[in-house]
């Protein structure tokens, strides 16, 4: 087996797009992923395909990690191989020169999230140094009739919840993160705040929220007045997840987020 690793960004974005879906196949979870989709990923996590790497095999893509950059943070935004190429060594591999490119750029800790049921996945990062932070859940809340939510900017809300912050945001939700979107919207309450969008397909994706798990109720209610609502990668013990499971959420997905120090 001749292997390569080259940048990321000597694919095009098509070319990528398809070498994602096809490393992602028999997945957990069904993912596919166009050139569009690719392109609004890298935007909005800030994805550097001159970071990330693709593994080349007798010439064709095999395999590839995307790397997400913001400072002296780093993020795994996707490791995955082709079916035909797994069980090589090739994911610790591309892990393995992923970290060492960051070291060289200056990145001082890399943070990823993973499926609670990818165990060899786990397994390999813990082998890599990384540690265990928390479990961060993903679910879904149907709609109901109740009184639609009063809006409010989303930057007042915002500075509510920075203010009142004690643990980072995982990375698909951080500030940085919310900056790349111009469908922000804000709802605020006597004890709580939230940031909020309304995605295509037609559900509430709330982004960050503060507050106790009255207020969480108080928010998930209005919020699931104009749509079924998207919580993802939200801390396992949040007052938010109280609520939502009281209020008959369904918990999809269970992932660890795990960090590395550089």
């Amino acid at each position: 087996m001749t292997v390569r690793l080259e940048a990321a960004s000597s694919l095009s974005s098509r070319e990528l797009a398809a070498l994602f879906t096809r490393a992602y196949e028999n997945y957990y979870v069904p993912v596919q992923v166009d050139e569009a989709a690719l392109e609004t990923m890298t935007r909005t996590f800030d994805i550097d395909a001159d970071a990330g790497l693709v593994a080349v095999e007798d010439g064709e893509a095999v395999g590839l990690v995307n790397f997400g950059v913001r400072g002296e943070r780093g993020w795994i935004g996707g490791l995955g191989v082709v079916a035909e190429a797994r069980r090589k060594g090739l994911g610790r591999r591309l892990m393995e020169a992923v970290h060492e490119r960051a070291r060289e750029r200056g990145i001082r800790e890399i943070s990823l999230e993973v499926i609670e049921a990818n165990e060899p996945a786990f397994h390999l990062y813990q082998d890599l140094g990384y540690e265990f932070l928390r479990w961060l859940e993903i679910g879904s809340l149907e709609h109901s009739s109740a009184e639609p939510p009063q809006e409010a900017g989303w930057q007042a809300a915002h500075e509510r919840i920075r203010a009142a912050r004690v643990m980072r945001e995982p990375w698909q939700r951080d500030d940085e993160t919310l900056s790349q979107y111009d469908d922000l919207r804000g709802l605020t309450t006597d004890s709580g705040a939230a940031v909020y969008r309304v995605a295509g397909g037609g559900h509430v994706v709330l982004m960050q929220f503060t507050g106790d798990e009255m207020a969480a109720r108080e928010t998930l209610e209005s919020l699931r007045a104009l749509a079924p609502v998207s919580l993802f990668n939200v801390p396992e013990g949040d007052p938010l997840m109280g609520a939502f499971k009281r209020l008959g959420g369904t918990v999809a997905l269970r992932q660890r987020e795990l960090r590395l120090s550089l």
